[in-house]
């Protein structure tokens, strides 16, 4: 695995120095905007495919086809000191030097974040990545479903013909995400400092994620046991992953105080069936949902490169995983766990496809709890899904664990060359939302 990082030796953080700046700028094909113009012109260049209503077939049928992403930390572990636009620029540059895309044909970098600061993550990165500064930047929220509605939205941007090339993903450092706080309170000066944001009014229900996570689990009949069985499965198939390099190539090594990270740091390969039964309930007396079968808070960044067909083709890249539909949908807060599933029934009804027919699944493991109901309300068995682990071994990034569903899919995908096969990544978010979308595995194993 090379080292992708942008570290120049002196141990400065998540490493976005000026080598790495440097190397992308020499991609981007920098020439003067009315050469760039007319050779896009006249096709010469990998982002020439035409845009707007010329634009058909090949054009406008968007594919991912490659991704990077960082190793994921716990909150306040080895990326405890690092914020997230140092954790995201080197795996943008990662990914612009991977597929060889002159980055001057970024459309645009479209990136999810959940409890960054404000402002704009994905343009602060792009330029630190040394991305030319004509390549705007875009962050949207939409919670844990973020990262991968970011990629959702870069796919129908180039199926509208609005343009080419994007980088999609997202990112999160819980570790350094800002305090937050209320400026008006009721003793002058003293602000009042709160965990998390309203998703919905008290008459609604707003409950904390792990209480809507007992919800779910006593109205679909979720036991501790299973929960905790499929805790374990998630840790042991993570380890596996590491293990046998299934994640060779997919992480870009960052320096960081604890050193050169590059291996998710949750996976625990000595977590045993008797040590799950030993956490007590957190979020309710007598409950069912625990520490060890709830995902923990994390640190990471996750990009693919979204393109056209023809972009793709014209880079020499082989293998893609072809964007089909996506849908988003709202739930009864209270039972936010299961929205990721009502939006899967969604897709998979509106394009007519039955849950057996899909060779790989991916859903977010924020809670064993709603992976398992959502499961039983698709009729997916629970070993079809989530076959390298999930969130409840390596931490849940909430802007980047969409994107990471994504990149699972599209290694997976490329692993077993099944040609034409369907697979779906899905989402429940906080507030009773769930976001899912479908693909089709098409082209050659590279």
């Amino acid at each position: 695995m090379s080292d992708l990082s942008a570290s120049g030796g002196d141990g400065a953080p998540a490493g976005v120095h000026d080598t790495d700046a440097r190397a992308v700028r020499r991609n981007a094909g920098d020439a003067p905007p009315a050469e760039r113009r007319a050779a896009r012109a006249a096709g010469n260049l990998p982002g020439a495919a035409l845009t707007g209503a010329a634009a058909s077939g090949a054009d406008r049928e968007p594919v991912v086809v490659l991704g990077r992403r960082t190793a994921f930390g716990r909150r306040n572990g080895v990326f405890g000191r690092v914020l997230a636009d140092q954790l995201l620029a080197p795996v943008l540059s990662a990914v612009v030097t991977a597929s060889g895309i002159p980055a001057a044909d970024i459309d645009d970098v479209i990136i999810g974040n959940a409890v960054g600061g404000g402002g704009n993550v994905a343009r602060l990165a792009a330029l630190a990545a040394g991305l030319p500064t004509r390549v705007p930047g875009m962050t949207i929220d939409r919670q844990c479903g973020s990262g991968l509605e970011a990629i959702v939205l870069a796919c129908r941007l180039v199926a509208s013909g609005a343009g080419n090339a994007y980088l999609a993903g997202g990112v999160e450092s819980c570790s350094t995400a800002p305090l937050r706080a209320h400026r008006l309170t009721s003793t002058p000066g003293h602000p009042d400092f709160f965990e998390r944001v309203r998703f919905s009014p008290d008459v609604v229900g707003d409950p904390d994620m792990g209480v809507a996570a007992e919800n779910v689990a006593d109205r679909f009949g979720i036991t501790r046991e299973r929960q905790d069985s499929f805790a374990l499965r998630s840790h042991c198939l993570a380890v596996v992953a590491q293990d046998t390099g299934a994640l060779a190539g997919e992480i870009v090594p960052l320096h960081a105080e604890a050193g050169l990270v590059s291996a998710d740091e949750g996976p625990r390969r000595s977590l045993t069936a008797e040590l799950l039964r030993r956490f007590p309930p957190v979020f309710r007396p007598g409950g069912t949902v625990t520490a060890g079968n709830s995902c923990a808070d994390a640190d990471g960044a996750v990009v693919v490169l979204v393109t056209s067909r023809r972009v793709a083709e014209g880079l020499g890249l082989t293998g893609f995983l072809s964007f089909v539909d996506s849908a988003v949908t709202g739930t009864d807060p209270n039972h936010l766990g299961i929205a990721g599933a009502e939006a899967a029934r969604l897709v998979l009804d509106r394009q007519n496809i039955a849950s057996a027919d899909l060779a790989l699944i991916e859903f977010n493991e924020a809670f064993a709890a709603q992976v398992l109901a959502s499961m039983d309300i698709l009729g997916i068995p629970e070993e079809r899904a989530n076959r390298q682990g999930g969130a409840l071994a390596v931490g849940h990034p909430f802007g980047a664990s969409g994107a990471l569903l994504v990149l699972r899919l599209l290694k997976q995908c490329r692993a077993s060359g099944l040609a034409g096969e369907l697979s779906l990544s899905a989402v429940s978010i906080a507030g009773g939302l769930g976001v899912a979308a479908l693909w089709r595995w098409d082209g050659a194993v590279r």
